[in-house]
């Protein structure tokens, strides 16, 4: 599997979420027997980094134009006064 193929393959951020809610709902049931707990734990570990890589991704992409155009990293602390 190509790289392009298998960035195409991950879910977005939002069905990574889902997904990842759905497993811990399931697994807080206590329900699943140990083999479907170890799989879903590993999925949820997988879906975690999808999640974190997405914003992670996100948060570089966050610019602010300046006066003369220059592109700014945004930092929550850039308030007025400050």
């Amino acid at each position: 599997m190509t790289a392009q193929s298998q960035k195409e393959s991950l879910p977005n951020f939002e069905t990574a979420i889902s997904e990842l809610e759905s497993i811990v709902n399931q697994m807080e049931t206590g329900n699943l027997p140990l083999e479907a707990s170890l799989n879903a734990y590993m999925r949820g570990a997988e879906l975690l980094q999808i999640c974190q890589k997405s914003l992670t991704d996100a948060e570089q992409q966050v610019r602010l134009l300046n006066d003369a155009n220059n592109l700014m990293v945004f930092q929550a602390s850039n308030k007025q006064g400050q």
